[in-house]
Formats: C-alpha cells, sequence, structure tokens
C-alpha cells in the first residue's frame, strides 16, 4: 500500500526572498536556454549538447556582469531547469505537437529538490 501526504509549507519571509531568487534565476536559465535552442534551430545548426547549453547559459552567463547574480543560486536548481528544458524540447523534436514556451511568473511555482 502506498501513502501520499499533500503537504503545504508557509515559508519565513527570508526563505520566501531566497525562493524567490531560486525561481527568477531559473526562469532566466530557462529563458536564455530557449532562445538558444530556438535560434540554433531555426538557423539549421546542429541540436547543441547538452554540455555546450550549460556551458554557455550557465557557466559563461555567470562570468559576465549582466549576470553574475545566477551564482547567487544553488546550481543544481539552474542545472534541473536546464535538464527540464532538454525534455521538452526532445518532445517537441520527437513529433510532440507543443513546442517549448518562454517561461512566465504564474501564481504558484513548482519546485523540485534532490533526496537527500
Amino acid at each position: 500500500m502506498q501513502l501520499r501526504y499533500n503537504l503545504r509549507r508557509y515559508p519565513t519571509p527570508r526563505q520566501r526572498q531566497a525562493l524567490a531568487r531560486a525561481f527568477g534565476c531559473a526562469r532566466t536559465v530557462f529563458n536564455d536556454g530557449l532562445r538558444a535552442r530556438q535560434d540554433a534551430y531555426e538557423r539549421g545548426l546542429p541540436y547543441l549538447s547538452d554540455g555546450e547549453l550549460s556551458k554557455q547559459v550557465i557557466t559563461e552567463a555567470k562570468k559576465t556582469p549582466e549576470r553574475s547574480w545566477l551564482g547567487e543560486v544553488s546550481a543544481v536548481v539552474l542545472q534541473q531547469t536546464l535538464a527540464d528544458l532538454n525534455t521538452a524540447y526532445r518532445n517537441f523534436l520527437g513529433g510532440r505537437p507543443s513546442k517549448p514556451e518562454r517561461a512566465n511568473r504564474p501564481g504558484q511555482q513548482p519546485s523540485e529538490s534532490p533526496s537527500c
């Protein structure tokens, strides 16, 4: 028998700020990665490997003054965001009808974290 629990957490103001920062960074990385994939697709360039995309939109972006704030959040959040983008793009290229779209700011934002 499997049990499932619904749990609602109420973060402190400090935790809320950290979550907002993480979600904002994830949204930025997703949109930057999506733009890079779309540009490559429209130009007929080969599919960017996951490593190349990670290097371009995370590693190299952290070194620029405009995106240096990406270093303030856990790299796990940013890598998981790119993994989600890769899944969405592979589904699209594999014949799924919907194309990945820009990430926006919905009311509720899902969060994933690795099991400890």
